[in-house]
C-alpha cells in the first residue's frame, strides 16, 4: 500500500502521509447510476500490531450511503471536519452521493439528514444490519460495488434536472478560488440568495456559505499536505481572505487546528 504518488485527498487529511497499513480506494458507479454518484469508495485498515490513530476527513458538500457494522445509515454531508479513530482491524464501504444526488432517492430535504441520518431499510428494504452482512462479507472490492450497485439500481428514481444545476454551482465554487462570498454565487447564476440557499438546503443539506468554506479549507489542507503552502499570508490572500486572522479563525473551526499548527504537525 505504498503512498510515493501524491493523489488529490478529496478532503481525506494527511492521505498523502498515510501509513502503509490504511487503504482508501475509490470506484466509479454503473452507467446507470452515475447521474446520482460521484463514486464508491472502500476504507480498510490493520492496526492489530501498531498503535491506534485518528484520520481527519473535511467534508465535500455530499450525502453517503455508510455501511459499516452497527453504523449503517444514509447520512446528509457535514459541515465541519470529522475524525474516526482507527484500531484494530477493519472495513467500511462508502458510496458517495453527487450533490444532490440522493434527494430523488429519499424525497425530503437533505438538510434534515445533517440532523439525523435515514435508515436503509426505507430507501433500499433492507435493513443496516443485513447490508452489512451481504456487503462487507465479499471477498473483493468489485463484489462489494456489484451487490450496492444491484440494490440502489432496482430503486433507480426519475433523474431530477436541479441534480445539474447544484452540481455546475458546486463546480464553480470548487474551481474558481476567487469565489468566497454567496452574493458572487447568485450573480453567477441570475438567482436571488434566498431561492440559492432554498436549493442547496433542499437538494445539498448544507448553505452556499458552508459549501464555499468547506472547499476553500479543503483546498488550503490538502496544499499544506503536498508542501505547497509555507506561506501562511500568500495562502490565506490566494483563498480569497482579506486578512490571514480571518484565515485562521475559519480554519481552525473547521480542521480543530490553527493553520500554524496543521503545518508543522502538532
Amino acid at each position: 500500500m505504498s503512498h510515493a504518488a501524491a493523489r488529490p485527498s478529496m478532503g481525506v487529511l494527511g492521505l498523502n502521509g498515510a501509513r502503509d497499513q490504511f487503504r482508501l480506494e475509490r470506484y466509479p458507479a454503473s452507467e446507470l447510476l452515475s447521474p446520482f454518484i460521484k463514486h464508491y469508495w472502500i476504507v480498510q485498515w490493520n492496526l492489530d500490531h501498531d498503535e491506534p490513530y485518528w484520520q481527519h476527513v473535511v467534508p465535500n458538500p455530499c450525502a453517503n450511503l455508510v455501511v459499516e457494522q452497527g453504523k449503517t445509515f444514509f447520512y446528509g454531508p457535514g459541515k465541519e471536519k470529522f475524525s474516526y479513530l482507527l484500531k484494530g482491524s477493519g472495513i467500511v464501504f462508502g458510496v458517495k452521493f453527487r450533490p444532490g444526488g440522493l434527494y430523488p432517492f429519499v424525497n425530503r430535504e437533505l438538510s434534515e439528514l445533517t440532523v439525523k441520518p435515514v435508515e436503509v431499510a426505507a430507501i433500499l428494504g433492507i435493513d443496516g444490519s443485513a447490508l452489512e452482512a451481504l456487503v462487507l462479507a465479499q471477498p473483493d472490492d468489485q463484489r462489494m460495488i456489484q451487490v450496492v450497485d444491484q440494490l440502489l439500481a432496482a430503486k433507480l428514481p426519475p433523474y431530477d434536472d436541479h441534480i445539474t444545476l447544484v452540481n455546475q454551482i458546486i463546480d464553480y465554487v470548487a474551481g474558481n478560488r476567487e469565489v468566497c462570498k454567496v452574493e458572487q454565487v447568485a450573480r453567477e447564476y441570475d438567482m436571488n440568495i434566498r431561492r440559492l440557499q432554498r436549493l442547496f438546503a433542499k437538494y445539498v443539506g448544507v448553505n452556499p456559505k458552508s459549501v464555499i468554506r468547506l472547499y476553500r479549507l479543503q483546498n488550503a489542507a490538502e496544499a499544506m499536505d503536498l508542501g505547497q503552502a509555507q506561506d501562511l499570508a500568500w495562502l490565506s490572500a490566494e483563498l480569497g481572505y482579506h486578512d490571514q486572522a480571518h484565515f485562521s479563525k475559519d480554519f481552525k473551526a473547521v480542521i480543530g487546528r490553527s493553520p500554524e499548527q496543521y503545518l508543522t504537525g502538532v
